[in-house]
Formats: structure tokens, C-alpha cells, sequence
């Protein structure tokens, strides 16, 4: 479960003090899909980088489960726990799309890996591209890929690691409806079968229609569900 509780993220500009998060309180169990919209610059995103651990707040806790601090835990809680969805898929170009997803289990091993662990983390990426309809493509590259299919690399890479949680950035912004259709069922199905917490951060509306809650945020604020 993410537990999100009386977040509060001030900022400085200028003389001024800006409140960019405003107590804000959200759980998302496990399996569930909860769509977080709103207008541009309502602190939709920002609030993602706190449950990230990207973002101190100014107070408040984010947390996963009883005992996992996503605010205070470091790199390695969010290695070890988070998968993250950008909004730009931000794939290195030299790499297949089956070692974008390889690249993530060597985050925090430098040195490398022992021969057993690369040979389950190639049957991990290739099971991970299978399942979101890119077992065909394990070699491709960046250049070879549809923008639908980057997304879905996207999504793959963040799931690699098997997330405790899985944030999602505006995943369908530059995809046509099919497209984006299709990323969101994915993760919609994935989420479900997983048993993960997803919290969806989208301004379309189309896509929302089918997540299990949709929560608006305005100036900071977590209004009322909106279905």
C-alpha cells in the first residue's frame, strides 16, 4: 500500500513563500489504479516526485507498506522499490530495447554482474518485453521503435526491478488514442495481476475513464474523488 499523509511542500520565490502541496492525504492499495488529474501547475507531478522520493516535502510522509520511507530511504529504496513511467521514454539511443531494461539491474552494481545474475536479468527483460507485446523486438533500437512502442519500452524498463509501487508520469501525452489506449490497459493489467499500488498522473480524460479512482488536485489540493 502507498500512503501518502498531510503532504506539504513549500517553496521560496523571491520574498515570498509559495505552497506548492497543501496537506495532502492518498493511499492506494495494492492492485489499485488511482488517476491523479488537474490543471497544469496543480501540483500533480510535484506530488509524484515526493511519493518518488525525488522531492523533500516541507512535511508529511510518504511510505509504502508499514515500514518502507520513500521520503527519507534514499536512492536505493527507490532502486529497490519504485518503478517510475516518465512522460518522455528518454531511451538511450546505442541500446536495444532489451538492454534498456538489462541497464537497470546494474544501477547499484558497478562492478557488474556474476554470470547467473545476467542470465536472469536477459530472461527477466525478455519476459518483461513479451508481456507488453514487444517480444519481437528484444534487439531493436531506439531508431526502429513507434513512439507506442517506446512507451511500452518505457513501462517494461520500469518494472524491472519489480517495484513495490509504480509511478506514472503522463505515460500517453504524445501517443494517438490507440496508443494510448493500449499503455494504459497495460498497466491497468499489470497492476491487477502484480497486486501493485499505481498512482496515474494524466490530464486525459479518456484514460481515466477506465482506472479504479480518479483524484483531482487543484493549487495543491486533493479534492473530492471524481469517480
Amino acid at each position: 500500500m502507498l500512503n501518502l499523509n498531510q503532504i506539504t511542500l513549500d517553496i521560496q520565490d523571491g520574498n515570498l513563500t509559495r505552497r506548492l502541496l497543501d496537506h495532502v492525504s492518498l493511499t492506494v492499495d495494492p492492485g489499485e489504479v488511482v488517476g491523479l488529474t488537474g490543471p497544469s501547475g496543480s501540483g500533480k507531478s510535484t506530488l509524484l516526485a515526493v511519493a518518488a522520493g525525488l522531492q523533500k516535502p516541507t512535511s508529511g510522509t510518504a511510505t509504502l507498506g508499514d515500514s518502507i520511507d520513500l521520503i527519507n530511504g534514499g536512492a536505493r529504496t527507490r532502486r529497490e522499490h519504485v518503478g517510475i513511467v516518465f512522460q518522455q521514454p528518454n531511451l538511450l539511443p546505442s541500446l536495444t530495447a532489451q538492454e534498456q531494461l538489462q541497464v537497470m539491474a546494474r544501477l547499484d552494481r558497478p562492478w557488474g554482474l556474476r554470470r547467473a545474475q545476467w542470465r536472469a536479468t536477459t530472461r527477466r527483460a525478455a519476459e518483461l518485453l513479451e508481456r507488453v507485446g514487444l517480444g519481437d523486438k528484444t534487439g531493436a533500437r531506439v531508431s526502429e521503435l513507434s513512439g507506442g512502442q517506446q512507451a511500452r519500452v518505457n513501462l517494461a524498463r520500469a518494472l524491472m526491478n519489480q517495484p513495490d509501487v509504480l509511478l506514472v508520469d503522463e505515460p500517453t501525452a504524445a501517443l494517438d488514442s490507440d496508443n494510448a489506449s493500449l499503455v494504459t490497459e497495460l498497466i491497468t493489467g499489470i497492476a491487477r495481476e502484480d497486486g501493485i499500488p499505481v498512482l496515474y498522473v494524466s490530464h486525459d480524460q479518456e484514460q481515466l475513464t477506465g482506472l479504479d479512482r480518479v483524484v483531482e488536485i487543484v493549487d495543491g489540493r486533493v479534492l473530492q474523488p471524481t469517480g
